[in-house]
């Protein structure tokens, strides 16, 4: 809430991630940025990977946007890598708003 006070809408997400790992640093809260992660496929690892934005505390995956509204598809996004990373708590962040919004997904695997 503190970043997008301060710095408001209509960044691109860069900017926010940026804010972002200062403020994880100055609270001391662990955390990996473009932490990255392997995708299997029936018990293969493929050749791609992704990059999660963040992992904090090694168990909560934060997805950052900078966009007018948090398109349907993040939500998918962050759902497939919290499957993949084998990871039960996700955050997708949005700036791009008015208003700071985000949604909590919770991976059932």
């Amino acid at each position: 809430m503190k970043i997008h006070s301060i710095l408001g809408k209509g960044f691109y997400e860069v900017v926010y991630k940026d804010a972002l790992e200062i403020e994880l640093q100055k609270n001391q809260i662990p955390y990996h940025r473009e932490k990255q992660f392997k995708i299997k496929y029936e018990g293969i690892e493929l050749k791609r990977k992704f990059r999660a934005d963040f992992l904090a505390y090694s168990a909560i995956l934060l997805e950052i946007k900078a966009q007018h509204n948090i398109p349907g598809d993040a939500f998918n996004q962050t759902l497939n890598y919290l499957k993949s990373a084998e990871i039960k708590l996700g955050i997708t962040i949005n700036f791009g708003e008015d208003r700071l919004k985000f949604q909590r997904i919770v991976c059932t695997y």
